[in-house]
């Protein structure tokens, strides 16, 4: 296949170009490196089937030759980057689902939205199911985020209905792993830096606000198997293992020995106070469910850190 993923020099489009890459797919990455790492995929530099083009996908699109699948990850993804760039990422939301749908019709291309947990804002209903339509608030900060995702959902399934277009939605959670931005305000980055430098790890509210971690390459697996299924409805992909945030807090500081222990911070305006995927659906359509465990997900993502934060040991890879 000839796959196109924007955003692919982020987090999760640089790891899903590793595998398309490995399963011997031709990639093409549309990036605008707005958040995006260009070192992300510079290991791919050179390789023969691979190809960057710096674009802002809410612009014209052009790609040359036969497209066989778009995967549309493009947009900035954490708070901190959302807050920072708002009207950008409403514009990728909607204007860059409409450019790579257009695009995805035209070449005839099999389309999946990289959509998100954030679409069930904070919600009434735990755990959380395709079928729950959320609690968001639209004009509260994180809505631009909310509802940028809630728009691209339905104008995937505006194509879908009217022009009868291949399409997939992934409502993806929590996931981390290598090359994820240090400073991207995100949990998980923002503990194991704080703990690999030996200061308190920051706690917002009093911790009692649970996530589920998902790590990459098992949301990798995920992603491929739904892009290869049939399933046109939205799939939660996520690991459904759910903790409170001083209960992961505790966990970090424990894997990386750091004693410097957690302060309290308050906490931001409309943040969900609970977060856990019902991946019932996943299980029964893809037959997929995480296999990676929470300590090994994590083992295997502080080297990556180490190496970032220029506290690798001479010698250690």
């Amino acid at each position: 296949m000839r796959i196109l993923i924007t955003g692919g020099a982020g987090f999760l489009g640089s790891h899903l170009c590793d595998r398309f890459l490995a399963e011997g797919h031709e990639v093409i990455v549309m990036d605008n490196l707005l958040t995006g790492k260009a070192e992300n995929i510079a290991h791919l530099a050179g390789h023969e089937r691979f190809k960057f083009i710096k674009q802002d996908v809410t612009e014209y699109l052009f790609v040359e030759g036969p497209i066989d699948a778009i995967l549309h990850f493009a947009s900035p993804a954490s708070p901190a980057d959302y807050m920072r760039y708002p009207i950008q990422t409403l514009k990728v939301g909607a204007l860059g689902t409409h450019k790579t749908l257009g695009l995805a019709r035209f070449k005839g291309a099999r389309y999946l939205l990289a959509s998100t947990s954030e679409v069930y804002g904070d919600p009434l209903v735990h755990p959380q199911s395709e079928d729950y339509w959320g609690n968001v608030n639209p004009i509260g900060p994180r809505g631009v985020y909310d509802e940028a995702k809630r728009f691209a959902e339905a104008m995937v399934m505006a194509y879908h209905r009217s022009h009868g277009l291949d399409t997939r939605i992934a409502r993806i959670f929590n996931t981390y792993g290598p090359r994820m931005r240090i400073n991207d305000g995100r949990v998980v980055p923002n503990f194991i830096a704080q703990a690999l430098r030996g200061e308190p790890l920051t706690v917002y509210g009093d911790g009692s606000q649970t996530r589920s971690f998902c790590y990459v390459d098992d949301l990798v697996e995920g992603i491929y198997r739904l892009l290869m299924s049939e399933e046109v409805e939205p799939v939660n992909l996520g690991n459904p293992h759910e903790m409170s945030i001083l209960q992961f807090a505790e966990t970090i500081n424990r894997i990386t020995g750091n004693t410097a222990g957690v302060i309290f911070k308050p906490l931001p305006k409309d943040d969900p106070k609970v977060r856990q995927p019902d991946i019932s659906k996943a299980r029964r359509v893809l037959g997929w469910e995480p296999k990676i465990s929470l300590e090994e997900g994590i083992e295997r993502t502080i080297p990556y850190f180490r190496q970032r934060l220029g506290l690798v040991v001479s010698g250690e890879k």
